[in-house]
């Protein structure tokens, strides 16, 4: 990553949600940021990278607010806020002469909850927030999405007209609000890191998704379940670069190299949840939220040198708790495999079969993939070979569908 891109990742949001807060026009806005970008390609080659970067982006952004304002001659108050808005010459943090030192970094909070506002449908929520803080392009988007570009400027357009015909706040609620809405603030988080994370996700996004996380903890010191989605991505990020083999397919948890995985980031995330993942947290995992049980399984993993040697037994555990607070389709897929590698194959099949019975599992392709793979264990390979070539039928990526099919020429084989 060049200089310009790495601080265009952090710079561009601090700009957006600043000129938002100011002016509350999101267009003008992002028009500003992406014309100040556009000036560093074009100046910092020949001038060289000033001495701070996100400054002299900030300060054009804002010179061009104020011209647009000014040929529109728009409320003098808007001008006057702009033209208050002062850039730190150092390294610390921007600051708005008008608020008395207020850092540019609460304006990205505001901007966060401003997007995950539970007015506006989910999908749209998370478009909004990779759209307006991740800079992700409108066309990049829409192939996420599977729409046409066209659908998808209109979807953002329309959420930010609802944001203003609504008058919703530009604010981090407080008290019991931000209680209510700080899990669709997650929500949006965690399925913007599944939308990156997924065989057929956008790298990009998993990154973003980290990247905002990392945001949260410090604005909002002492929510464990902030500090836990946090941990819960660093754990599964941590596996991304041996989650293919060379020539691009899937290797799944069970053949990963394990030496390929971000130690760095696997140490980050246990001093995060503060207590060694090999055992001890029983006692509380009565009290835990989702996201730190999701985070406690996935240091589980991250912590055994072998699946054998995987503490199953604690999975299982975390999987009971997290069936009786938040019990779904996938939750309870998973709670059958772990409870099948820690108590046998029996176990986990007739977990398999209760969590299947509303129908919601019927012809899903890891369900399919998890019962082949407890009846290979049980030592029926011809039935688990067929099982598993059902799942490649209904595999939803090519990636997966290679992957199941190659399982079940193994498997038949023995």
């Amino acid at each position: 990553m060049n200089v310009l891109e790495s601080v265009a990742a952090d710079a561009y949001a601090r700009i957006v949600a600043t000129l938002i807060r100011v002016t509350g026009d999101w267009t003008l806005a992002e028009d500003c940021a992406q014309e100040a970008l556009a000036r560093a390609v074009q100046r910092w080659p020949e001038d060289g990278v000033p001495p701070n970067p996100g400054g002299w982006l900030m300060t054009v952004a804002r010179n061009r607010a104020i011209d647009t304002l000014r040929r529109a001659s728009l409320e003098r108050r808007k001008l006057e806020e702009l033209a208050a808005l002062s850039v730190d010459a150092g390294d610390g943090p921007w600051t708005s002469g008008e608020s008395g030192g207020e850092e540019i970094v609460d304006d990205r909070l505001r901007l966060i909850f401003t997007c995950c506002h539970p007015a506006l449908a989910l999908e749209a929520r998370v478009a909004l927030t990779l759209r307006t803080i991740c800079a992700v392009p409108a066309a990049e988007l829409a192939r996420a999405f599977q729409v046409t570009e066209s659908a998808m400027t209109r979807r953002l357009t329309r959420a930010k007209h609802k944001i203003a015909a609504a008058r919703i706040p530009y604010r981090v609620p407080s008290g019991p609000a931000l209680d209510e809405r700080l899990p669709g603030v997650l929500s949006v988080l965690y399925l913007l890191f599944t939308q990156g994370y997924n065989a057929d996700g956008e790298p990009a996004f998993a990154d973003e998704a980290v990247r905002l996380a990392r945001l949260l903890p410090r604005l909002m010191p002492g929510q464990d379940e902030v500090a836990a989605l946090l941990a819960l991505f660093l754990l599964q990020h941590s596996r991304r670069d041996a989650r293919r083999d060379r020539a691009g397919e899937l290797v799944p948890l069970e053949r990963q190299d394990r030496s390929r995985w971000d130690r760095a980031a696997i140490a980050e995330a246990l001093g995060i949840l503060a207590e060694p993942a090999e055992g001890g947290f029983g006692d509380r995992i009565t009290v835990c939220g989702p996201y730190e049980l999701q985070a406690r399984i996935a240091a589980c993993h991250a912590t055994a040198p072998s699946v054998a040697d995987t503490d199953w037994a604690q999975i299982a555990r975390c999987y009971d708790e997290l069936s009786r607070i938040r019990s779904t389709p996938a939750v309870e897929l998973n709670r059958a495999v772990a409870h099948g590698y820690a108590y046998g194959p029996r176990e986990g099949l007739a977990l398999l079969a209760g969590a299947r019975a509303g129908g919601e599992l019927d012809g899903h392709p890891l369900a399919l993939a998890a019962e082949a793979d407890l009846t290979a264990r049980l030592g029926d390979r011809g039935r688990a070979a067929a099982l598993f070539r059902e799942a490649a039928a209904v595999a939803h990526t090519d990636a997966e569908r290679r992957a199941l099919l190659a399982r079940a020429a193994e498997t038949a084989q023995g």
